[in-house]
């Protein structure tokens, strides 16, 4: 009798132990891009960009060409890889304290001129890798090694949504928050990444997915109470859900391209 496989790694992931901290999401989402990666046939022609943080050690899993950024810079490294060799497909893998902190000034502008690069960003609430300290994403009273006593709307201001913010770019095709705590959260995921890999091969402008993801270390919890926490705690601050869709992009062009068209058009 012959076995059908019906799961197995993605060509795009090489074959090595996973080193993240247990229930850490940056192995779902490497698995969710290499997915997307396999199913456009972009091994050949893609470039991944990651800063400093844990997003960094992309390059030790995924089978494509990648290049390390300083830290914050990830987007403009991109840009420029892009703009280069506009044939190529160029993703960034991001944190919190990387896209919304150090590299805000270009994750704003990349997006207000609507680079054509698709953007994952992981959100846990905090700086991983590089010491713990509050992050613009980090909750009102969350405790950090910058914030010990938790933060405070009053001192630190209030987490900043990334999903909603860079929907209001006109060069942003797509933006949507998702989360990888359960099985069909990942699946929905999987779908938000592919929106994004199409913006870009669409040409119709950024497509960014925003990943809530537990960092179990800097929490102090384990995997489960961890992946609970981003159910309960960081879902009600950063709701999931669709900020922007390709359709809304495409409509927009057709609108404006009906309207200068027919000066009549409404």
């Amino acid at each position: 009798m012959v076995m059908k496989q019906v799961f197995g790694r993605p060509q795009a992931l090489f074959d090595r132990p996973n080193h993240y901290c247990a229930g850490c999401g940056h192995g779902v989402a490497h698995r969710l891009v290499a997915e997307a990666l396999d199913h456009y046939g972009l091994r050949g022609k893609a470039v991944g960009v990651a800063p400093a943080g844990c997003s960094v050690m992309m390059y030790d899993y995924f089978d494509v060409d990648t290049i390390e950024a300083a830290h914050g810079r990830a987007l403009a490294v991109a840009t420029g890889i892009k703009r280069a060799n506009p044939d190529l497909f160029v993703f960034t893998y991001q944190g919190d304290g990387d896209l919304a902190s150090i590299g805000m000034c270009e994750t704003i502008h990349t997006a207000n001129r609507g680079e054509n690069i698709s953007v994952i960003f992981i959100n846990n609430a905090v700086y991983g890798m590089t010491g713990g300290q509050m992050a613009p994403t980090t909750l009102i009273g969350q405790k950090t090694t910058t914030t010990p006593k938790g933060r405070c709307t009053a001192t630190e201001g209030a987490p900043i949504r990334m999903a909603e913010l860079l929907a209001g770019f006109d060069g942003v095709a797509c933006s949507e928050r998702v989360a990888v705590y359960d099985v069909r959260q990942v699946l929905r995921a999987r779908k938000a990444v592919f929106r994004a890999f199409e913006a870009q091969l669409r040409h119709v402008g950024m497509g960014f997915v925003e990943v809530l993801s537990p960092c179990v270390t800097n929490l102090k919890m384990t995997p489960d109470k961890a992946q609970a926490w981003v159910e309960h705690e960081m879902c009600a601050v950063f709701p999931l859900g669709v900020r922007k869709t390709l359709r809304d992009k495409e409509d927009d062009a057709q609108s404006q391209s009906t309207t200068e068209s027919d000066p009549n058009a409404t």
